[in-house]
């Protein structure tokens, strides 16, 4: 049987610290050289991503912002892609009228970048933009207009619940929508992407891609229950939203104690 292993990275893999340890970078390293299909599916992009598993070789294609897109890890190549249609307009129009400045992701002239505007957005969006300081795909603009430019693939929304909540239930059937708080800075967020961007559908994909008949997946948040349905078994880690937790086949150690890595080294048989 050939097992396709796929981990999200923020509050499974990652420590609150927002990094891999070396027991984590060493025991998964040392499985995929073994031969252990290993990829990780995650809200970030390629480019955060990487930042935040320095020394960890994952060799195979990754998914990336909520499986928006599978990417080769080792060029940057799009593998797979999902892209929002016109329709889009009227969730910002929508967001607009509630004086909700969102961050926006899409392919502007060929190239990737996240688009917001200054001097509207709140205190918690401007916490992330800060944090993104010096990233080559920082687009800034002047106007609501501007932010609907190139080929949109994601939004994030930061704000209260009681302005997130509305659209989140209004939308959520009609895209695939994250309402989560960041466990980071707990800012309650709304992330917007089309219908069929989500992780179920990238490990799916990537599965028939690889050849693989059997799929095991690790996660913490909301974000990763489509994961957890489409995964022949599915482990959450001790910190994990209770949620998340009753789907599990077991629920392992926290992000903190390399819960993912020990279930590895002592179940992965190769």
């Amino acid at each position: 049987m050939k097992t396709l292993y796929v981990s999200d990275l923020d509050g499974t893999l990652l420590r609150s610290n927002e990094s891999t340890s070396e027991f984590t970078n060493d025991t998964i390293n040392a499985l995929v050289e073994k031969g252990m299909i290993f990829s990780y599916a995650t809200a970030r992009s390629l480019i955060t991503a990487k930042k935040v598993t320095k020394g960890l070789n994952a060799k195979i294609p990754l998914i990336v912002y909520n499986g928006a897109f599978v990417m080769d890890n080792a060029t940057g190549e799009i593998m797979l892609s999902n892209f929002f249609d016109d329709s889009v307009k009227e969730v910002f129009d929508d967001i607009f009228a509630e004086n909700i400045s969102p961050i926006v992701y899409a392919y502007v002239d060929g190239k990737e970048k996240f688009s917001f505007i200054p001097e509207k957005i709140n205190s918690g969006t401007r916490k992330f933009t800060d944090s993104r300081k010096g990233d080559i795909r920082t687009r800034i603009v002047d106007s609501d207009e501007r932010l609907k430019d190139g080929d949109i693939f994601y939004i994030t929304c930061i704000d209260t619940p009681e302005k997130l909540e509305p659209f989140y239930e209004k939308y959520k059937d009609r895209y695939h929508c994250v309402y989560q708080r960041d466990i980071y800075t707990n800012e309650q967020w709304l992330e917007i992407m089309p219908k069929e961007a989500s992780k179920a559908n990238a490990i799916k994909q990537l599965k028939e891609y690889l050849g693989c008949d059997y799929i095991i997946s690790f996660g913490d948040g909301r974000n990763d229950m489509d994961m957890f349905e489409e995964s022949d078994e599915c482990y959450a880690v001790a910190n994990a939203d209770p949620a998340l937790k009753e789907m599990a086949t077991r629920v392992l150690r926290s992000n903190d104690e390399d819960g993912v890595a020990l279930w590895l080294a002592e179940n992965v048989m190769l």
